[in-house]
Parts: C-alpha cells; sequence; structure tokens
C-alpha cells in the first residue's frame, strides 16, 4: 500500500534527513520526501497499519528535525 501525506520542513536538507529516518522504520518499504512540492510517498510492508507505522516514522523524522510536521 502506498500513500502521500502533506509535511512541513523548512529546508531540502531537513528534508533529506526525514527521508533517512522514515526509510529507517519498521513497517516502510520505501519513502521519498518532495521538499519541493512538500509531500512524503510512503508505500508500507506488506500487513503493516498505516496509522501505526506513521506514527514511528513520524516519531524518528521529530529526532532528526525536531521542527518538522507529517499531516497524518
Amino acid at each position: 500500500m502506498r500513500k502521500n501525506y502533506k509535511i512541513d520542513v523548512d529546508c531540502a536538507n531537513c528534508a533529506n534527513k526525514m527521508e533517512v529516518a522514515a526509510n529507517d522504520t519498521a513497517g516502510v518499504k520505501n519513502a521519498v520526501v518532495n521538499f519541493m512540492t512538500l509531500k512524503m510517498q510512503v508505500e508500507f510492508e506488506d500487513g503493516a497499519d498505516a496509522k501505526e507505522v506513521m506514527g514511528r516514522v513520524r516519531e524518528n523524522c521529530k529526532r532528526v528535525e525536531s521542527d518538522c510536521e507529517i499531516f497524518i
């Protein structure tokens, strides 16, 4: 399953950090952050609960970029 999320991030470097953090999250098959459109596309592992996984993605992203936001 693949979903798109609106994000709020200040710079391209921060967006890159968010992408790395999202891809390192259990349950995420692939994540791509586009700074220009302020969107994050997440492909989930088979059988993963998207809402639960996105909660962990948000936590991981806030660890690397505390003022970022993902609108779930």
